[in-house]
């Protein structure tokens, strides 16, 4: 059964932590993300003219190769995160049907990132295998 997006969010962000823990390739090319720096994410969804909504706010905690958290967020502010990713309903859409990809997503200006970009361009393979892994979710975007 479909996850609806972003009503069923903490649902969504769930699997995908889980799928992440089961994906050897995102272990693989995540392996020493996080250490030594706080390389847990924030991963932010504004409203646009597709989705009028609130914005909304998913954690996701990743430390070498492992996914350690995933969850909905209700104030952004009550969590410790060490970089944010953010952009409007329709790229994350696009994002996780295969229209976009996240490190062409973030050069476009798509997507906006907040952290140290040189991790996350060294790091780009596992930012790939993030989405892909998050393409596999049954997801159904309500807007």
């Amino acid at each position: 059964m479909a996850l609806q997006f972003p009503s069923d969010g903490d649902a969504w962000i769930t699997e995908y932590g889980e799928l992440l823990d089961e994906n050897d390739d995102y272990s693989e090319a995540g392996e020493g993300w996080g250490a030594g720096f706080n390389g847990d994410f924030l991963f932010v969804v504004e409203p646009d003219d597709a989705y009028g909504g609130e914005e909304v706010y998913f954690f996701l905690g990743l430390e070498d190769g492992d996914c350690t958290d995933a969850y909905e967020v209700a104030d952004p502010d009550d969590e410790e995160y060490g970089f944010v990713f953010r952009g409007p309903y329709t790229n994350w859409k696009r994002l996780f049907e295969g229209e976009l990809g996240p490190v062409d997503g973030m050069m476009s200006g798509e997507f906006e990132i907040e952290g140290d970009m040189q991790k996350v361009l060294q790091y780009s393979e596992a930012a790939v295998e993030m989405t892909e892994t998050g393409r596999g979710i049954d997801t159904e975007f309500e807007h």
